[in-house]
């Protein structure tokens, strides 16, 4: 299965690189997860919120892959990089909405979840961000919840910075199996927190 985790200038490094380091963690003992990183439009490498270079590997391609993670970061600076500069320009918001028409598991770490509700794949579904944009999410539609990790069927989102392993872990779980998921977090050393699992497809 394929995992494609996106990627662009002024991202929380932690909300990818916990997502790659369980997803990649998962398939090294032996699920079959192909996980990459995903640029817009070329694989020019990004720069995160505090200077670690993402370099990546494919172009993101609406439809690839059969889950796609949001990063989020930024969203409070209101600053040109960052989630709230990427939906202000909106070069990801169509690709997303496309991924997600074709049927793709979106799911969303910290304010990646603003690009999904922006890109019209939350809407009225029940979700969660970072607390910085808990009002900006509830103004596109959602139905925001301070629950650590949301899943709605189709998408999943998660909290504040480090919900990252803990979407990362929901997914194995879904994808592969808790046994896969408890062995994840057991290598990582790492204490599962529950998620709010609401059916709304």
């Amino acid at each position: 299965m394929r995992i494609d985790i996106i990627v662009y200038d002024g991202l929380d490094e932690l909300d990818a690189v916990g997502p790659l380091e369980v997803l990649r963690g998962a398939a090294a003992a032996g699920a079959d997860l192909d996980v990459r990183l995903a640029g817009r439009t070329d694989l020019t490498p990004v720069v995160g919120t505090f200077g670690l270079t993402f370099t990546p590997e494919v172009v993101f391609t609406p439809g690839e892959a059969e889950v796609v993670v949001v990063p989020g970061g930024g969203w409070a600076a209101r600053g040109e990089k960052g989630a709230w500069g990427e939906v202000r320009r909106g070069d990801w918001l169509g690709p997303l909405a496309a991924a997600a028409d074709t049927g793709t598991l979106m799911a969303s770490v910290c304010t990646g979840a603003m690009l999904l509700a922006h890109a019209g794949v939350i809407g009225g579904r029940t979700a969660t961000t970072h607390h910085v944009a808990l009002d900006d999410l509830a103004a596109t539609g959602a139905a925001v919840v301070t629950e650590r990790v949301v899943d709605t069927g189709a998408v999943v989102t998660g909290g504040g910075v480090t919900s990252g392993i803990d979407v990362a872990l929901h997914l194995v779980e879904r994808l592969v199996g808790p046994d896969a998921a408890e062995a994840a977090a057991r290598r990582m050393e790492y204490a599962r927190l529950p998620v709010l699992v609401v059916d709304q497809d």
